[in-house]
């Protein structure tokens, strides 16, 4: 058995053809086990020491995108970091999107009320990056469908009318390899493709911290957090973790293992693993007379008119999504080809 499977191995085992990691990530078992340690130090009174937890995940997050700690805050939602942003733009900034990209991406930009926010399709976000355009935010991977932006031309789009950029790695970080540096801003959850526990998220931010206002600081935001309980904090953090939330701490426990995890088996052999199972899957759903929706080089897999099949696939013990009436199923590290041929299966009965 290859490094690679056998590590899988050891630390999945799931029950059933689980093919939603585009919703929810399944645990690890060093993850589970490290939660299970955490939750019973508390309640034995002898709390671990889970802030260093957050420390660790914090660093492993970002040697997986390749920036310096420094530029990284730790959260727990990618709203709370696109309100974040969207609280920094002047009033009248226009600030581009992708149509039906996901809610936590263009909402906060919306609410503002006194933002111009433009959606155009996905295909065309580089194109239509106009003078005056002060934000580009844009979901790496759609949700919907695993579509994967261009995010190179949408860069050097951006770069040549002076916008920033804010890219949303929630479907993509942990199997699409990404260098978060070559952006402004980038978030993502990790309880998907990083197969951490809810309650985990990251943004990264430049050096120079972006021109962001850490409008939701609190203690933790703090050079020194246990000297900033009570009262104003009087020195805000000097890198990214005056933008963090408070964190949850068991949580944090798991997310630490899983990014390990991710670091040992590397985000590039997860990618191959990842794509060949969608791609088999795409070849088989085009012999049952179905055509996905494309979305090349991704593990994530829509196809039309197949998302009433969900409730009875679940009943088989297949695990997939229903988005907005298409089937959506996502293949990950812990996925096989037996459970792609098994998917088809079903399907074709």
């Amino acid at each position: 058995m290859e490094p690679f499977e056998s590590l899988v191995r050891t630390e999945f085992a799931p029950k059933n053809t689980y093919l939603n990691t585009a919703s929810t990530g399944l645990l690890p078992a060093r993850s589970v086990a490290a939660m299970r340690a955490a939750v019973e130090s508390v309640a034995a009174g002898r709390p671990a020491d889970m802030f260093a937890d957050v420390e660790a995940a914090r660093a492993s997050f970002a040697r997986l995108v390749g920036v310096p700690g420094r530029r990284v805050a730790a959260g727990a939602s990618v709203a709370v970091y696109s309100g974040l942003i969207a609280a920094s733009l002047p009033q009248g900034a226009e600030v581009l999107t992708a149509e039906g990209d996901f809610s936590s991406v263009v909402t906060p930009f919306h609410v503002r009320g006194d933002l111009k926010v433009r959606a155009v399709p996905l295909e065309r976000m580089a194109e239509s990056v106009r003078p005056g355009t002060a934000l580009v935010a844009v979901s790496a991977a759609q949700s919907a469908d695993g579509r994967i932006a261009d995010l190179e031309a949408i860069r050097e789009a951006a770069r040549v009318h002076g916008a920033r950029t804010y890219i949303d790695a929630s479907q993509s970080a942990g199997w699409l390899p990404m260098r978060a540096d070559a952006y402004d801003y980038v978030s993502s959850v990790a309880f998907k493709w990083l197969v951490c526990p809810r309650g985990v998220a990251f943004l990264v931010v430049p050096e120079d911290l972006g021109g962001l206002t850490p409008v939701f600081a609190g203690w933790v935001a703090g050079e020194r957090p246990w000297d900033s309980c009570y009262g104003p904090v009087e020195e805000l953090a000097h890198s990214a973790r005056r933008f963090d939330e408070s964190p949850s701490l068991f949580s944090y426990a798991g997310a630490r293992q899983s990014l390990e995890l991710i670091e040992e088996l590397g985000v590039e052999r997860v990618h191959a693993h990842d794509v060949a199972l969608a791609d088999r899957f795409r070849a088989g759903l085009r012999t049952l007379g179905h055509e996905p929706i494309a979305a090349p080089g991704s593990p994530i897999v829509s196809v039309p008119q197949l998302g009433g099949r969900q409730p009875d696939l679940s009943r088989s013990g297949v695990e997939v999504s229903d988005r907005a009436g298409n089937l959506r199923a996502a293949f990950h590290l812990y996925n096989t080809p037996e459970d792609v041929d098994r998917l088809l299966d079903v399907l074709s009965g």
